[in-house]
């Protein structure tokens, strides 16, 4: 005999147009508005006389706010439109099929006007209060792969240096808030430091207009040891460190260093790993070429490992321009890592694990899309929560996912939540801070 409660007796239907799916997605709603997002995007995204040029804005917020949705397709869109979810959003929320058209229309001209609109957004959240102020700032410089299936995909048919197909796009990332300074789009078959140079200078220009006044750090890995990132660094006073190759010189210079030199630093085999300094030019063809500090930290290697067998040591070095303890200086660049968190949030918290159009500046704009919508969710966290570097999924799970119910009394719209939701008070003061900030549009 089956239950009166069974699960079986539940009758479902789609027939509510005052349920609000997502309904959390009031706070990055807010802030985007605050912030004048569809105004920036209105003024200085012109895509001439193409079809799907009108209503821009609305357009690229729709597609803002369903990567912030989990939206890793333009399909997924659609889901904004149900009930009555568009009403908590601010602006009017275009159909899938109008945003495939939106992006196709896309040039690459048309993708550094969205880079503008970046760089102006970056300016007015810091001003409102996630910036670093006159505090140190320091710059991650890194590429990542992203796969592409097929022939298809302008740009995406060639294989990258991991073995596969896909585009190799360029990331500019702030330390310890996972901010995207700055992000462009790359061909697979681009080296990581194809271009980096240029991508450097644009990058800080952009985050000394949006504010920050201290003192700058760049940290790279090995991709980016060339002339055109250090000159670029030295050039706008930026300090730098940055993994060198392995080539013949630098590994003679390294066995050189006297045994007394090497520091022990803390490893989980005993006795495992040191530290130590040497000095070394690099570049040295170059007409600017000078002598900087060359920090290096051996391991040994896995006890029972087939690189045990072959080699006493495995050798990591950098070069810097900083000042500063030895080992201080090599533990800060370790923690370079830190950036593959922001990587993954980008793919996994939003969308830029699927690059969607076969069209190259198509993908440049999408690219575009989810660095906007990865940093409003790390600013709603920051200016609304009061709390450091949350992920998007977190932030989805806790407060964007909620579900919520629309009711009207006294000509005043009011957005029922659950109750006993387990993070309503941070919702709540997070709304409250994020409406605080002053209307920029």
């Amino acid at each position: 005999m089956r239950s009166s409660h069974s699960l079986d007796r539940l009758a479902t239907a789609f027939d509510d147009d005052r349920l609000v799916a997502d309904a959390g997605l009031l706070l990055p709603a807010t802030l985007a508005q605050h912030l004048g997002l569809k105004e920036l995007i209105e003024t200085h995204l012109d895509l001439g006389a193409v079809t799907g040029r009108a209503n821009a804005g609305d357009k690229l917020l729709t597609l803002v706010i369903s990567a912030l949705a989990g939206g890793d397709c333009i399909d997924s869109a659609d889901a904004l439109r149900a009930g009555g979810t568009a009403r908590v959003l601010g602006f009017t929320v275009k159909a899938a099929s109008t945003l495939g058209t939106f992006l196709r229309s896309f040039r690459w001209g048309h993708v550094r006007q969205l880079d503008r609109v970046s760089r102006e957004l970056l300016g007015r959240a810091w001003a409102a209060g996630a910036g670093p102020g006159a505090g140190p700032l320091t710059i991650d410089l890194d590429s990542t792969i992203c796969e592409t299936y097929g022939l298809a995909k302008e740009g995406g048919r060639d294989f990258a240096y991991t073995g596969v197909r896909g585009y190799h796009p360029l990331l500019a990332v702030a330390t310890g808030t996972g901010d995207v300074l700055m992000a462009r789009l790359r061909g697979g078959n681009a080296t990581s430091g194809r271009g980096a140079g240029h991508f450097l200078r644009e990058t800080i220009g952009r985050v000394r207009s949006a504010g920050a006044t201290g003192q700058l750090t760049v940290r790279a890995d090995s991709g980016f040891y060339v002339h055109a990132v250090v000159a670029v660094c030295r050039a706008m006073g930026v300090r730098f460190s940055i993994t060198v190759r392995q080539q013949r010189g630098v590994r003679r210079l390294i066995e050189a260093i006297p045994e007394q030199a090497w520091t022990p630093i803390p490893y989980w085999i005993s006795g495992g790993a040191d530290v130590a300094e040497t000095t070394y030019t690099p570049f040295a063809a170059e007409h600017d070429a000078r002598a900087v500090r060359l920090i290096v930290r051996r391991v040994r290697p896995t006890p029972g490992s087939q690189l045990a067998l072959l080699t006493l040591y495995d050798y990591h070095a950098f070069i810097t321009d900083r000042v500063g303890e030895t080992l201080e200086l090599e533990a800060d660049h370790r923690r370079h890592a830190e950036i593959e968190n922001a990587i993954r949030d980008l793919k996994y918290g939003v969308g830029l694990n699927h690059l969607p159009s076969g069209k190259f500046a198509a993908n440049g704009a999408w690219l575009a899309v989810q660095v906007m919508a990865h940093n409003l969710a790390r600013w709603t966290a920051r200016i609304g929560l009061g709390e450091g570097i949350v992920t998007t999924k977190t932030l989805r799970r806790r407060l964007f996912a909620l579900a919520g119910r629309l009711t009207r009394s006294a000509r005043r719209l009011t957005l029922h939540l659950p109750a006993r939701w387990p993070w309503a008070v941070g919702f709540g003061d997070a709304l409250e801070r994020l409406r605080a900030i002053p209307l920029l549009a």
